[in-house]
């Protein structure tokens, strides 16, 4: 089967792909694309609106005088040598980039204000601050700013940041897309996060002993391709490297991990809107090729690439990639009915949800 044939395409097993029912939580929105007068407002929260502050700042200082941060361009100075001003750097320099912080900050306040007039997020108690830029000490800075922003206008929603790692949340939200049982005679899965820039792939311990709930699972092994430094790469190249990336995992396991008995399920998360076949209808602008179409289906092009596991052909599970991220943070949102996760990445990725086994008659 090619990628460009859908023809027998079907469901998981394991339920329908883009569910709004998952086991724990009933996920009441992704992918909102909110616009005004100046486009979609997500794009002025995003990793790359956040550079284009601080350059702003730069060469506004370059014409009243020197650069505190020097002659490197703004896009080529990492996450942590931007962390390093920050905290020990010249004053000035760490001036500039708290003023960013202060001046994006109050951009996604603004942003999730006109969230909170959705239908959708009126039940939000709490919002998760994930994606790329949480990895550093700049995306905290900003999570913590613009919490301070909204509790001092009285509003009710709180602020905090996701509590795994960036670049393994993804992975790990993974394990809640299917029913807790079909784990409990495995130790793993492998989970996939696909981003604008990056794709990610790994095998998540389940942790079961420790935690029958799900709540322990960690990341045992990773692998990523920034496929977005690469020129000229097509969507037939990114699904087949990724299939690559799998069937190294699955032998690393074999290896290295002989004890551990993998679950035949992989957990994908991708930008988009997802349908319940598993072809995805809009929201994948920033991924090499043209992801939009029917002809092409993810979950089944993936399927044909990647080897059995414990004897069968896996079951993909295939969900938007915020609402992946959003499940890793299940754990940590039991004190409240209704939350939701903000991704700054590429773009600015949003899902929201409710607890509980009775949340959508509620």
């Amino acid at each position: 089967m090619t990628q460009e044939s859908t023809q027998g395409a079907a469901q998981s097993p394991l339920g329908r792909h883009g569910a709004k029912r998952l086991p724990s939580v009933l996920v009441t929105s992704y992918n909102i694309e909110l616009k005004d007068k100046k486009g979609f407002v997500g794009d002025r929260a995003s990793k790359g609106a956040f550079r284009e502050i601080i350059d702003g700042l730069r060469k506004s200082l370059r014409r009243n005088g020197d650069d505190p941060i020097g002659d490197e361009p703004t896009d080529e100075l990492t996450k942590s040598e931007l962390d390093r001003l920050l905290t020990s750097g010249d004053a000035e320099a760490a001036g500039l980039l708290h003023t960013a912080v202060e001046d994006f900050s109050r951009e996604l306040a603004s942003i999730i204000r006109r969230f909170q007039k959705q239908t959708e997020w009126s039940r939000v108690e709490r919002i998760a601050v994930g994606g790329g830029m949480q990895a550093s000490r700049l995306g905290k800075l900003v999570a913590g700013r613009t919490s301070v922003m909204l509790r001092t206008e009285k509003q009710s929603v709180e602020l905090v940041s996701i509590h795994n790692d960036p670049d393994e949340a993804g992975l790990i939200g993974a394990v809640h897309l299917a029913p807790q049982w079909i784990f409990k005679s495995f130790d793993g899965i492998i989970g996939v996060d696909i981003g604008g820039t990056n794709i990610r792939a790994g095998v998540i311990d389940l942790n079961l002993k420790r935690a029958p709930n799900l709540a322990k699972a960690k990341v045992w092994k990773l692998s990523s391709w920034r496929y977005g430094d690469e020129e000229g790469v097509k969507r037939i190249d990114a699904v087949e490297y990724l299939a690559k990336m799998i069937r190294a995992l699955i032998s690393t396991v074999e290896k290295k991990r002989k004890g551990m008995k993998l679950a035949p399920f992989i957990g994908v998360g991708c930008p988009g809107l997802i349908e319940e076949d598993g072809s995805i209808s809009r929201g994948t602008q920033n991924l090499p090729g043209n992801w939009e179409t029917k002809r092409f289906n993810l979950p089944l092009a993936l399927r044909d690439l990647v080897p059995e596991i414990q004897g069968s052909k896996p079951s993909i599970m295939l969900h938007n990639d915020a609402v992946v991220q959003g499940l890793s943070e299940i754990p940590y949102m039991q004190d409240v009915k209704g939350w939701a996760i903000l991704t700054i990445g590429t773009g600015l990725g949003n899902a929201t949800f409710v607890n509980g086994p009775d949340a959508d008659s509620k």
